[in-house]
């Protein structure tokens, strides 16, 4: 068993749990109780040239611990203040050390949009999403079959979230189209053995039709890799361990722009 397919095993658990303390049933109707959404996360990535999608991420299976003191709150809003044009919050609290809280306390205090990053199993984690903020939600190929994912979309697009769909390679990219995604992220990190492979994106950005948003998520390091995600055409990129790491957020995210 990958560490993918044990995450998103922990993760049926997990929901499984939120069932026992809120059913299905209650979650939906209080997720479809609030406004609609206006698909911001999309329009975010819509604007001219490339937008960043920067991570609040405390840790990782591929890194280990990231930010041990991790003020999520004042990462968020420095993101902001930098530039940022959406933030992408992990929730997952195992193998992540993520917390639904660290969503639903950033979504209420920045003004841009916010991903909810973690491993979608059921549909009661996109209720769940947009109860805690959430502008968008992760959906990621390899963990759901094509019923899910079609559905997983058409839930999204009922209470006005963006879904943005993970794919690593031909079949999945393939599939994410044939189900319907607006927006294809492609990893350049493995999620089966966290190899890195900056020209997965570039391997894959020729087979995405143009109207459908590219996100080249995962590896940057540098303004060189950002130089390359421009040039391979790619509407936005996805940051993470690269800026988590850096004591001025502006400044880095700056350098990685070309800006200084």
């Amino acid at each position: 068993m990958t560490i993918l397919d044990k995450i998103a095993e922990r993760t049926k658990i997990r929901v499984a749990q939120y069932k026992d303390k809120i059913s299905l049933d209650k979650i939906k109707q209080q997720a479809l109780s609030l406004p609609k959404g206006n698909f911001a996360f999309e329009v975010a990535l819509r604007k001219s040239g490339l937008s960043f999608i920067c991570e609040c991420k405390k840790a990782s299976p591929s890194k280990g611990l990231i930010a041990p003191d991790f003020p999520y709150l004042q990462i968020a809003k420095e993101y902001e203040a930098a530039g940022a044009d959406a933030i992408s919050v992990l929730t997952e609290p195992e193998f992540f050390l993520g917390d639904d809280k660290f969503l639903s306390e950033i979504s209420a205090q920045v003004s841009i949009p916010c991903l909810r990053k973690d491993f979608v199993v059921d549909e009661y984690m996109i209720y769940q999403a947009k109860i805690l903020g959430a502008s968008a939600v992760l959906l990621i190929c390899a963990i759901l079959d094509d019923i899910q994912l079609k559905n997983f979309i058409a839930t999204c697009d009922e209470l006005g979230l963006s879904s943005l769909v993970e794919a690593h390679d031909e079949n999945e990219i393939q599939r994410a189209i044939d189900c319907g995604a607006r927006i294809i992220g492609v990893n350049n990190r493995n999620l089966k053995d966290f190899s890195v492979d900056m020209d997965n994106a570039k391997k894959l950005r020729e087979l995405v039709p143009s109207e459908i948003i590219f996100v080249s998520e995962s590896g940057v390091k540098s303004a060189d890799d950002i130089k390359r995600i421009r040039e391979l055409g790619a509407d936005a990129v996805l940051i993470g361990e690269v800026l988590m790491r850096a004591a001025d957020k502006k400044l880095k995210l700056d350098e990685l722009k070309g800006n200084v």
